[in-house]
């Protein structure tokens, strides 16, 4: 089997592809999102324009997509893949999808007189480009055999998990686990960061003890450099563990575990940290209890704290003189995230306007009419036009007018590409200024 459409090229796909055409295989790949597919046509796949065009003449499809409902559109809507297939095709889906989904798609793609396996991976981004990919199966053993070849050129190893449905509920039982540990890796390390531990030493410990994890062993570097660049997305975890909360219901099992830990993914995500790594999940606690575990500021410096807290003894003057050579002066609603413990185990959460006065690559300044707290983290919601994601900042000056608080806030913990769009928003405004 040498003819492979590749549908799905995002985190994962994109890298799963790739190995094929370096194994020798002969690929055709579609996204759904245009822009995904040019460092693989370079490596000599074939783009087309729709998911049916990527089915026909291949011997194995395999599909890699985000969730349920885009599996349903990319299999049974207009230019879909059920509609396209020969007779004779192997059908691998490797995305999490629920375990009813994937029998039904087993249903229906044999009606077509074809196969289907579900295979769900693990292993994350770097597994993804370096080939080491774990492989959970189900669906028919014989199917599983002519594919191993293929799979073999993504995977280091294949576990075959029993029929149709079972290689999804193997995954979602697994991502349980690993949601459990991206938890308490910020739970251990918020008690032993409040306790006065520096996060180095604590984290060298769980790596050397009983607590380490392949979880610890991946985020523990991201998290000393306050990298947040995505291997496995926060909101992709929380998509998984609604889904294992869905399964385990039907099957009548108690998850108390789960559900406590799904919770806290969800104030994740509506912090606006979906987007980011699911280590950004660290953010929460930070928020919680005002403090940083790590103060690893990329490109940080004493000049980047003074754009936002002036020095005392500045006149009106100077101060505004040297801002406006250093920041850019704006008047841009906005909203703010704000997170406060209202007693022991629980915590309440609201959503306040603001006005952003200006802007630097490491800061801005923000009004509000709602007294806040020095050193307090807010999640910093920008305009839509913007194009920012949300991100957080740290309180370190406060000034008072009347009713109105002037807030001096630091960017804290900004990945990499957000660093990025954040510099072009400003050279936007910029001009625009100009």
């Amino acid at each position: 089997m040498n003819k492979i459409g590749f549908i799905g090229l995002g985190v994962m796909g994109a890298p799963m592809a790739a190995n094929l055409l370096r194994k020798g295989y002969l690929v055709t790949v579609y996204n759904r999102s245009a822009g995904k597919s040019d460092e693989l046509a370079a490596l000599g796949a074939e783009v087309v324009a729709t998911a049916a065009d990527a089915v026909r003449g291949a011997e194995v499809v395999i599909t890699m997509i985000s969730n349920d409902d885009a599996i349903r559109e990319v299999y049974y809507g207009a230019s879909g893949i059920i509609d396209a297939l020969a007779p004779g095709t192997i059908v691998m889906d490797s995305s999490t999808i629920s375990p009813s989904l994937a029998r039904t798609l087993a249903t229906d793609i044999a009606a077509k007189h074809s196969d289907f396996l579900d295979a769900p991976v693990t292993g994350s981004k770097p597994a993804a480009e370096s080939g080491t990919l774990v492989f959970m199966i189900g669906g028919e053993e014989r199917v599983l055999e002519q594919t191993r070849d293929v799979i073999m050129a993504m995977a280091r190893k294949i576990i075959y998990m029993g029929p149709s449905g079972s290689g999804q509920t193997a995954k979602l039982a697994h991502n349980t686990m690993v949601g459990i540990h991206a938890a308490a890796f910020a739970e251990g390390l918020a008690i032993a960061s409040n306790g006065g531990i520096e996060a180095a030493s604590f984290l060298e410990l769980v790596q050397a003890g009983a607590a380490n994890s392949r979880f610890a062993e991946l985020k523990t570097p991201k998290l000393l450099e306050r990298d947040f660049s995505v291997q496995f997305s926060l909101s992709l975890m929380l998509k998984d563990l609604r889904l294992s909360s869905a399964l385990s219901d039907s099957l009548r099992t108690p998850t108390p575990v789960l559900e406590a830990v799904k919770s806290v993914f969800q104030v994740g995500e509506s912090m606006g940290l979906g987007d980011l790594d699911m280590a950004a999940l660290v953010n929460c606690y930070e928020e919680w209890t005002h403090k940083r575990f790590s103060d690893y500021t990329p490109q940080a410096s004493e000049a980047a704290i003074a754009a936002v807290e002036p020095a005392v003894s500045d006149s009106e003057d100077d101060k505004s003189d040297r801002r406006k050579s250093e920041r850019l002066s704006l008047h841009i609603p906005l909203k703010l995230s704000v997170y406060q413990w209202e007693q022991e185990g629980s915590f309440s959460g609201q959503l306040i306007d603001g006005v952003l006065l200006d802007i630097s690559g490491h800061g801005v300044q923000i009004s509000s009419d709602q007294p806040l707290e020095t050193d307090m983290f807010i999640v910093i919601h920008f305009p839509q036009a913007s194009q920012l994601p949300p991100v957080t900042g740290r309180i370190i000056r406060i000034e008072t007018n009347g009713t109105q608080f002037r807030y001096g806030c630091l960017l804290a913990g900004l990945a990499p590409y957000q660093r990025l769009q954040l510099e072009e928003y400003i050279k936007r405004q910029n001009v625009t200024a100009d």
